[in-house]
């Protein structure tokens, strides 16, 4: 085969190839808008050049504890101006950021600060008992350094360890971090629900965080200097990259401790807000405010979301409201969003029920996703586009996790025939958008959050009068969906629901608590598999009041 010419000669060199991190987007909206706001916290007021500063002396003070290339530093914190600095800061000295679920319970948290091998841990103050028990429970004895946000008025307990602002006061505002040895260097590392086990350890990389970044801003149409409302967890797959996304534009970033309808509202209006993401249940509590937490707005605002489809009433208030909608579908193995529901000029002109049918799809491949399709996953084909033949949702490019961390038969089984193979299960219409159908894996997201079904299944067989359990999900108003517990108790026992409730409420995080328990026997195939699909039929019908 006869060389490429226009390879001979022509080397990658410094001058010609950096690897792509999204820590540059921060060093540029610093150097070229230093005192453009990037942080709105309350009374706050925090500018580029400030952000940058701040995020580079946190690098340097991780720096001279040890943290350097591939270190691990954990972060139980809410979405407060700190969680925006560990976004720079940690990977700014080659470390590794561990964004920290907040709604967990102290024993996952310690399988993830052990399974990670944190060496720092970053914790505000209202979860610092919380990463105490996670700690008593943990085999790593990281260094703790507390966050007092100004914005907390709840209690605080006794702490003797490092105070966060006192820790970077010691830091280098100059610090001459450190870019990526190679773009496929991780930056950051987030556990998924657990499904079939212990939670598994996402591994995302510079390129990727990069790139989706940049998609974010190009799928939302995210203009110069956009003001972003943080409602969406930070510690959701790094705030779906949003973090980065908005240095990139120079935008800014309005915090919140709490997702509160009436601090919703009023950031809206007098901030300025124009891009906010989130599950359905933030437009339902928004929507159901009293009128005198509304407030009406002077202009149009984009709100992104995930998880079920809005229901058609919801969309409508929403639109009303001045809020345009979009459908965004993604995993913690995709960075967040990588699939957005692309919405046609010619669509805003059918009838809303046709147009909540369109709306319900979860859509086309994001920009920098090279590949998307429904896959027969024996045969690796792609289903035909009729709308009706399943398979399931496979991805494919730079905006896929490198892998499962210290997890290689996972890693394995997740990219077998050269696709990442999501669990989903959809189909793919004829003008080519994806729409879910059933999840394989029996996840249940309710507010946002996933709930492992086995989770709950193995809590409750611990319980003496349990003979049988089966957990599926069962439609719900305001949270999407709950989990729902069928429960067939051992011969000559009796148990009230009440008590079963309780039972679950001892040992496991309160979203993941069933909303409803029926005391049944459970069908079964003929060699004794649970039919969940069965049980999942009479939970939705219950669900829907049918």
């Amino acid at each position: 085969m006869t060389a490429n010419p226009y390879n001979t000669d022509l080397d990658r060199n410094p001058a010609n190839h950096q690897p792509l991190t999204p820590l540059s987007f921060l060093a540029r909206a610093a150097c070229v808008f230093p005192e453009h706001t990037a942080i709105i916290h309350g009374a706050l007021r925090r500018s580029y050049a400030e952000f940058y500063a701040r995020s580079r002396r946190l690098a340097s003070a991780l720096a001279q504890r040890g943290i350097g290339r591939g270190d691990t530093v954990s972060a139980l914190l809410p979405n407060t101006p700190a969680m925006l600095e560990c976004h720079y800061g940690v990977p700014m000295c080659g470390g590794v950021l561990h964004a920290i679920n907040t709604r967990l319970d102290a024993a996952i948290i310690a399988f993830q600060l052990d399974h990670a091998h944190s060496k720092i841990v970053i914790v505000d103050a209202e979860f610092m008992p919380l990463m105490r028990q996670a700690l008593a429970l943990a085999n790593v004895t990281p260094l703790v350094i507390q966050v007092d946000d100004p914005e907390y008025s709840g209690p605080r307990s006794a702490f003797s360890g490092q105070d966060y602002e006192a820790f970077l006061a010691a830091g280098d505002p100059g610090f001459a971090w450190l870019m990526p040895e190679d773009e496929w260097d991780a930056i950051s590392i987030n556990y998924t629900s657990g499904t079939t086990g212990d939670p598994k350890g996402v591994v995302s990389h510079h390129r990727g965080a990069y790139l989706l970044a940049q998609g974010n801003a190009l799928t939302t149409s995210m203009r110069k200097h956009a003001v972003y409302l943080w409602t969406l967890p930070m510690f959701h797959c790094n705030g779906w990259c949003f973090p980065w996304t908005l240095s990139a534009i120079i935008g800014t970033h309005v915090c919140l401790r709490q997702v509160r309808a009436k601090p919703i509202w009023d950031a809206l209006a007098d901030e300025q807000v124009t891009h906010l993401c989130g599950a359905p249940i933030v437009m339902s509590l928004m929507i159901a405010a009293p009128a005198e937490e509304q407030r009406v707005l002077d202009h149009g605002v984009q709100f992104f979301t995930a998880a079920a489809p809005p229901p058609e009433k919801l969309l409508a208030d929403m639109k009303t409201a001045g809020f345009e909608v979009t459908h965004l579908y993604g995993l913690t193995e995709t960075y967040g969003p990588a699939v957005v529901n692309d919405w046609h000029d010619s669509w805003s002109a059918l009838p809303s029920e046709e147009q909540a049918r369109l709306k319900a799809r979860q859509g086309v491949r994001y920009l920098p996703l090279e590949g998307l399709d429904v896959l027969d996953p024996e045969t690796m084909q792609p289903v035909p586009h009729d709308g009706t033949t399943m398979g399931e949702v496979m991805f494919r490019g730079n905006v896929v996790m490198k892998g499962y961390f210290r997890n290689p038969e996972a890693t394995r089984k997740a990219f077998a025939g050269g696709w990442f193979h999501s669990g989903d299960l959809g189909v793919v219409h004829p003008d080519g958008y994806l729409q879910l159908k059933d999840r394989s894996k029996d996840i249940i997201i309710s507010g946002g959050e996933n709930i492992s079904s086995i989770e709950v299944e193995e809590v409750l067989y611990n319980h003496p009068a349990v003979s049988v359990v089966a957990v599926v999900a069962m439609p719900h108003e305001k949270w999407g969906e709950t989990p729902c517990a069928y429960v067939e108790l051992a011969e000559g026992c009796n148990v009230e629901t009440d008590e079963l409730r309780q039972w679950c409420r001892d040992r496991l995080a309160p979203y993941k608590v069933p909303g409803t328990f029926v005391l049944t026997a459970i069908p079964r195939t003929s060699t004794g598999k649970i039919q969940k699909f069965v049980l999942r039929e009479q939970a939705r019908a219950v669900g829907r009041g049918i």
